[in-house]
Parts: structure tokens; C-alpha cells; sequence
């Protein structure tokens, strides 16, 4: 079954782009667009889609807010968010992951990495710009509260330690099987054990205490 996304930009030009570039892939398919904030919530609330494409600067309501409201902490059902923006600025993305982003992209990352990144997030993942990941889980690292990272329900195995590494340099689970030579299955299981130790929403959480902790 195809993918169905909603696009969300305050340029036509833009919305009308995003929506052929993925609508041109054979299992994804854009079921609405909206121009502001407001809009794209209340698609995104009667038509469900897989995955949500929000850019952050939009008339009435942001895409930040957007985010908050589909999938923020206390949302009993989080939808998948993609943000996507021209702004390389570490506070977009701090904000939009703290929102409960699943993604964050730049417009100029190409048709590969967006397509990637819709994929990602439908299947439970994240993916952030590869060109600012590092920089930015380090930014995370330094602007945190000062206050204990969340303890994990259970010591995390040797293996689960391997993995949140990973995770934390933004590698993708099939680059993670690769690295480690194990099965994609096995990674998915393993994260799948992260998050519930964790009490994480997705692996940008993940990878955000593996900062919060100094593990990486």
C-alpha cells in the first residue's frame, strides 16, 4: 500500500514541487496540502496520513506548533512528522525534534533523501539532514537542563549499547545491519527494546540521551 503523506508549505511553488516529486514515487502518495499551520492540523486530524511534511515558517501557525499539536509529548496518537525547511539553524531543529518531529531535512537535501526520509518516518524511524546531524546531537548536548537524563527501566544489554551508538550518528537501520552484521530484523528489535527501556517515542530520542548520557 502506498505511503500517503499531507504536504504543508506556505508556497504554492514549493507545495506543488514537494506533492510531484513524491507523488512521482510508486508508493507514496500525497492525500492533501495545506498553506498554513492551521490547515495542515486539521487535515492531518480528518485524514490520518502516514506521514505528515510541515515546513516551519507558515502564516497563523508554524510547523513547529503543527508538530506539537500531531505529535507532541501527552498526544495519545502522534502522527509521523517530517519538517522541512530552507533555515539551517540549530534551533529549528532542537525545537521541531523537542516537538516530536520524526525528521527534519533541508529543502535543498534532493528527491533521494526526501524520499527517504517520508519511508523513515512511516516505518516508525527518524531521519535528520546527514549534514547536520553530528552538529546538531552535539548542540543538543550542550544547551540541555541541568537535569539527570531519564534512567532506563533496565540496564541496556552490550549489544543495545552498540546500537544506541549507532543510532546516534544518525545511521539508518539498514546501515546499522551492515555495520554490525546482523540482520535487519535484529535491529529492529533491538530499538524496538531501546525505546521501551528508554521510554522514548523514536530513535531521535534515542539518540538525544545517548548525548544527554556522553555515551556518544
Amino acid at each position: 500500500m502506498s505511503i500517503r503523506v499531507l504536504v504543508a508549505d506556505d508556497q504554492e511553488i514549493v507545495r506543488t514541487g514537494l506533492t510531484m516529486i513524491l507523488d512521482a514515487q510508486p508508493d507514496i502518495e500525497v492525500v492533501g496540502e495545506a498553506a498554513d499551520g492551521w490547515r495542515a492540523v486539521q487535515l492531518a486530524r480528518r485524514l490520518h496520513p502516514d506521514v505528515c511534511l510541515f515546513d516551519i515558517r507558515m502564516p497563523g501557525l508554524d510547523g513547529i506548533e503543527a508538530t506539537r499539536s500531531l505529535a507532541g509529548p501527552g498526544v495519545k496518537d502522534p502522527l509521523a512528522v517530517v519538517v522541512i525547511t530552507t533555515f539551517d539553524l540549530d534551533e529549528y531543529v532542537y525545537a521541531a525534534l523537542r516537538a516530536g518531529a520524526r525528521g527534519f531535512l533541508l529543502k535543498n537535501a534532493g528527491t533521494d533523501l526526501l524520499s527517504q526520509a517520508v519511508h523513515a518516518a512511516a516505518d516508525g524511524d527518524a531521519l535528520i539532514a546527514p549534514s547536520v546531524t553530528a552538529r546538531l546531537l552535539g548542540t543538543f548536548a550542550r544547551t540541555m537542563p541541568a537535569t539527570p537524563p531519564v534512567r532506563p527501566i533496565e540496564a541496556l544489554t552490550a549489544r543495545e549499547e552498540q546500537i544506541l551508538a549507532t543510532v546516534a550518528r544518525g545511521r539508518t537501520n539498514n546501515e546499522i545491519a551492515d555495520e554490525l552484521h546482523i540482520s535487519l530484523s535484529t535491529v529492529k528489535s533491538h530499538i524496538a527494546s531501546l525505546l521501551a527501556k528508554l521510554g522514548a517515542r523514536n530513535r531521535v530520542e534515542i539518540a538525544m540521551w545517548a548525548y544527554e548520557t556522553k555515551r556518544v
